[in-house]
């Protein structure tokens, strides 16, 4: 139904080009993209903000501390390695357990493989030279707790955690969906790589409409679960967190990635930049008529110091 631009302009289809011109180029200044571009630089900001983010166990920044890197995992806990400057879910290794082996461990997959210490170094070594990185730069590998997702996403999702993509316009969330790992996606909640993306009412927190490859689904294709009965808990403390971390980077045009961790709540995984539009396939509905209504209002006397749970309270009373 987007394929005609007729259809596209009635929906209020943002595309690409005009993302990147109207909104990223004018309300991303360049020099604020190191805050969300290097995660580790995003962690530090946000934690330092008293944003909940997932805990940090260590970071890898040198070759010759590779051969230590045993030292620096957890011994018993899941965990998850990914480079600081990569993009797209590439480089994220998840940990789901880990298991004695005499002197050594084994290291669970989320997919159930099982490698060994010597694999983490590879892929340590891999991370640290660029592989992952934006522009093929040195890289740094981050070492965080694994997210132990809220048992009301279980069915929902295929050995991987699922996330929540909420679009911040000058600190307003307008616009969410929720991105389920699939087999086809290797447990990743990457929707180029086959994840379900979800639409999520920015009000009420219940799904909407959901998406695979671009095309409408019901169910997750593995678990069979009907996709319609998906409820986000705690939807208004996500919408809040999504909201500060406009306060934060100042990046007006913002994709924020929350994960819901049983113990911690709402947590910031990472922000984008440049977020991808795919989002408004999942909802059913284009991005424009939004932006260009808090555009409008954010200019007003009234709106130019609202606080964070202001900006929330409005979207909620806007969108409904």
């Amino acid at each position: 139904m987007f394929a005609n631009p007729f259809s596209l302009h009635k929906l209020g289809i943002l595309g690409m080009n005009e993302r990147n011109s109207r909104y990223v180029s004018r309300y991303n200044p360049r020099h604020l993209y190191p805050l969300v571009d290097d995660k580790l630089q995003t962690k530090q900001l946000l934690e330092s903000s008293g944003i909940n983010v997932p805990e940090l166990i260590s970071t890898i920044k040198e070759q010759s501390t590779i051969q230590k890197l045993i030292d620096f995992l957890p011994a018993s806990s899941g965990f998850v390695i990914k480079p600081a400057k990569g993009s797209g879910g590439k480089g994220i290794l998840v940990i789901q357990q880990v298991e004695a082996n005499g002197r050594d461990f084994n290291y669970i997959k989320a997919n159930g493989a099982v490698v060994d210490i010597e694999y983490l170094k590879r892929h340590c070594s891999n991370i640290l030279a660029g592989l992952y990185s934006l522009g093929g730069k040195s890289d740094i590998a981050i070492v965080e707790r694994i997210i132990e997702f809220d048992d009301a996403f279980s069915d929902f999702s295929y050995e991987g955690v699922p996330d929540i993509r909420v679009i911040v316009f000058k600190g307003y969330p307008i616009m969410a969906m929720m991105r389920l790992s699939t087999q086809a996606s290797d447990g990743k909640a990457n929707l180029h790589q086959g994840a379900v993306g979800v639409g999520i009412d920015i009000v009420s927190g219940k799904a909407l409409h959901a998406v695979q490859f671009g095309k409408p689904v019901k169910e997750h294709p593995d678990t069979h679960r009907l996709l319609e009965e998906l409820q986000v808990p705690d939807w208004n403390n996500l919408l809040l967190l999504a909201a500060q971390c406009y306060d934060e980077t100042q990046l007006g045009f913002l994709g924020a990635d929350i994960v819901l961790d049983v113990q911690h709540g709402p947590l910031v995984l990472e922000l984008n930049a440049r977020p991808g539009l795919a989002i408004q396939i999942a909802n059913g509905c284009g991005l424009k008529p939004r932006l260009r209504l808090i555009e409008n209002k954010v200019n007003t006397f009234r709106h130019k110091s609202l606080s964070a749970e202001q900006r929330v309270e409005f979207c909620l009373n806007e969108f409904d």
